[in-house]
Protein backbone atom coordinates (compact mmCIF):
# COMPACT_ATOMS: atom_id res chain seq x y z
CA UNK A 1 0.00 0.00 0.00
CA UNK A 2 1.26 3.35 -0.63
CA UNK A 3 2.12 5.77 1.60
CA UNK A 4 -1.00 7.25 3.37
CA UNK A 5 -2.14 10.75 5.09
CA UNK A 6 -4.27 10.16 8.12
CA UNK A 7 -7.64 12.33 8.18
CA UNK A 8 -8.82 12.25 11.73
CA UNK A 9 -12.41 13.09 12.81
CA UNK A 10 -15.26 13.49 15.37
CA UNK A 11 -18.54 11.16 14.91
CA UNK A 12 -21.04 13.64 13.95
CA UNK A 13 -22.86 15.40 11.45
CA UNK A 14 -20.53 17.05 10.23
CA UNK A 15 -17.51 14.62 10.16
CA UNK A 16 -16.75 15.16 6.76
CA UNK A 17 -16.02 18.34 6.87
CA UNK A 18 -12.37 18.98 5.35
CA UNK A 19 -12.29 15.93 3.69
CA UNK A 20 -12.40 17.75 0.68
CA UNK A 21 -9.02 19.26 1.29
CA UNK A 22 -7.61 16.19 2.56
CA UNK A 23 -8.53 14.46 -0.59
CA UNK A 24 -7.24 17.49 -2.97
CA UNK A 25 -3.90 17.08 -0.82
CA UNK A 26 -3.63 13.10 -1.12
CA UNK A 27 -3.82 13.56 -4.61
CA UNK A 28 -1.40 16.16 -4.88
CA UNK A 29 0.81 14.68 -2.89
CA UNK A 30 -0.15 11.14 -4.82
CA UNK A 31 -0.65 9.60 -1.24
CA UNK A 32 -4.25 7.23 -0.27
CA UNK A 33 -5.86 8.22 2.97
CA UNK A 34 -6.73 7.20 6.37
CA UNK A 35 -9.56 8.05 8.05
CA UNK A 36 -9.77 7.74 11.46
CA UNK A 37 -13.62 8.73 13.40
CA UNK A 38 -13.09 9.03 16.99
CA UNK A 39 -16.27 8.60 19.22
CA UNK A 40 -17.46 12.15 20.13
CA UNK A 41 -18.33 11.84 24.12
CA UNK A 42 -20.97 13.66 23.18
CA UNK A 43 -22.46 11.12 21.05
CA UNK A 44 -21.68 8.53 23.55
CA UNK A 45 -22.99 10.72 26.56
CA UNK A 46 -26.54 10.52 24.29
CA UNK A 47 -26.35 6.81 23.63
CA UNK A 48 -25.81 5.92 27.47
CA UNK A 49 -28.60 8.86 28.07
CA UNK A 50 -31.07 6.86 25.77
CA UNK A 51 -30.16 3.38 27.24
CA UNK A 52 -30.76 4.68 30.98
CA UNK A 53 -33.92 6.01 29.45
CA UNK A 54 -34.80 2.63 28.19
CA UNK A 55 -34.25 1.24 31.20
CA UNK A 56 -36.10 3.51 32.87
CA UNK A 57 -39.25 2.77 31.09
CA UNK A 58 -38.42 -1.01 31.36
CA UNK A 59 -38.60 -0.95 35.03
CA UNK A 60 -42.18 1.10 34.51
CA UNK A 61 -43.35 -1.63 32.52
CA UNK A 62 -43.44 0.92 29.63
CA UNK A 63 -41.81 -1.19 27.04
CA UNK A 64 -42.81 0.30 23.50
CA UNK A 65 -41.20 3.45 25.03
CA UNK A 66 -38.37 1.32 26.26
CA UNK A 67 -37.51 0.20 22.90
CA UNK A 68 -38.26 3.66 21.12
CA UNK A 69 -35.52 4.80 22.95
CA UNK A 70 -32.77 1.84 22.28
CA UNK A 71 -33.88 2.46 18.86
CA UNK A 72 -33.04 6.21 18.86
CA UNK A 73 -29.67 4.69 20.57
CA UNK A 74 -29.37 2.53 17.43
CA UNK A 75 -30.13 4.64 14.76
CA UNK A 76 -27.63 7.15 16.19
CA UNK A 77 -24.36 4.25 15.84
CA UNK A 78 -26.61 3.34 12.12
CA UNK A 79 -25.92 6.67 11.04
CA UNK A 80 -22.78 6.83 11.69
CA UNK A 81 -21.77 3.71 10.24
CA UNK A 82 -23.69 4.79 7.17
CA UNK A 83 -21.89 8.32 7.21
CA UNK A 84 -18.22 6.32 7.58
CA UNK A 85 -18.86 4.17 3.86
CA UNK A 86 -19.99 7.80 2.76
CA UNK A 87 -16.65 9.20 3.16
CA UNK A 88 -14.80 6.33 2.14
CA UNK A 89 -17.02 6.09 -0.91
CA UNK A 90 -15.90 10.45 -1.86
CA UNK A 91 -12.65 9.08 -1.57
CA UNK A 92 -13.18 6.38 -4.21
CA UNK A 93 -14.75 8.34 -6.47
CA UNK A 94 -12.04 10.83 -6.21
CA UNK A 95 -9.65 7.84 -7.21
CA UNK A 96 -8.16 7.82 -3.65
CA UNK A 97 -7.51 4.74 -2.01
CA UNK A 98 -8.86 5.15 1.56
CA UNK A 99 -9.03 2.77 4.71
CA UNK A 100 -11.67 3.78 7.66
CA UNK A 101 -10.62 3.04 11.25
CA UNK A 102 -12.70 3.76 14.48
CA UNK A 103 -11.43 4.71 17.90
CA UNK A 104 -14.10 4.21 21.09
CA UNK A 105 -11.04 5.74 23.19
CA UNK A 106 -9.43 8.82 24.32
CA UNK A 107 -8.61 11.02 21.08
CA UNK A 108 -5.21 11.69 21.34
CA UNK A 109 -3.86 8.60 22.74
CA UNK A 110 -6.25 6.53 19.62
CA UNK A 111 -3.78 8.54 17.43
CA UNK A 112 -0.55 8.17 18.67
CA UNK A 113 -1.13 4.32 18.93
CA UNK A 114 -2.89 4.37 15.47
CA UNK A 115 0.80 6.02 14.28
CA UNK A 116 2.32 3.37 16.18
CA UNK A 117 0.48 0.29 14.02
CA UNK A 118 0.85 2.03 10.86
CA UNK A 119 4.22 3.37 9.68
CA UNK A 120 3.13 4.51 6.41
CA UNK A 121 1.36 7.77 7.69
CA UNK A 122 3.10 10.70 6.58
CA UNK A 123 1.00 13.24 7.49
CA UNK A 124 -1.92 13.91 10.46
CA UNK A 125 -5.17 16.14 9.55
CA UNK A 126 -7.11 17.25 12.31
CA UNK A 127 -10.85 18.22 10.85
CA UNK A 128 -12.83 21.21 11.80
CA UNK A 129 -14.67 19.01 14.05
CA UNK A 130 -11.73 18.20 16.31
CA UNK A 131 -10.33 21.59 16.56
CA UNK A 132 -13.17 23.73 16.46
CA UNK A 133 -15.12 24.83 19.71
CA UNK A 134 -12.10 24.19 22.29
CA UNK A 135 -12.19 20.52 21.77
CA UNK A 136 -8.45 20.33 21.58
CA UNK A 137 -6.80 22.32 23.83
CA UNK A 138 -2.96 24.26 22.63
CA UNK A 139 -1.49 21.74 25.22
CA UNK A 140 -2.69 18.36 24.06
CA UNK A 141 -2.20 19.65 20.35
CA UNK A 142 1.66 20.54 21.61
CA UNK A 143 2.13 16.63 22.77
CA UNK A 144 0.42 15.23 19.60
CA UNK A 145 2.91 17.53 17.25
CA UNK A 146 5.65 15.84 19.53
CA UNK A 147 4.93 12.76 19.31
CA UNK A 148 3.72 11.73 16.30
CA UNK A 149 6.91 13.02 14.66
CA UNK A 150 5.18 13.87 11.09
CA UNK A 151 3.47 16.97 10.42
CA UNK A 152 0.07 17.67 12.06
CA UNK A 153 -2.25 20.12 10.39
CA UNK A 154 -5.41 21.74 12.00
CA UNK A 155 -8.33 22.99 10.01
CA UNK A 156 -10.61 25.60 11.02
CA UNK A 157 -14.01 25.86 10.50
CA UNK A 158 -14.52 28.35 7.43
CA UNK A 159 -16.86 31.51 8.94
CA UNK A 160 -18.97 33.59 6.33
CA UNK A 161 -18.31 37.21 6.75
CA UNK A 162 -20.32 39.52 4.71
CA UNK A 163 -19.03 42.10 2.86
CA UNK A 164 -19.65 46.06 4.24
CA UNK A 165 -21.84 47.96 2.51
CA UNK A 166 -21.44 51.69 2.03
Amino acid sequence: MRKQLLFVTYESEDMDEGLNYAIDLAKTMDKDISILIANNKKSLRERFDDLMTAVAFAEANEHDSARQAMARGESVGESAEKKAGLLAEKCRESGVGVNVHEAAVDLFPAIKDFLGKKSGIDMVILSPSITDNGNVSARELNKLVRTASRPVVTMARQTFVPAHSH
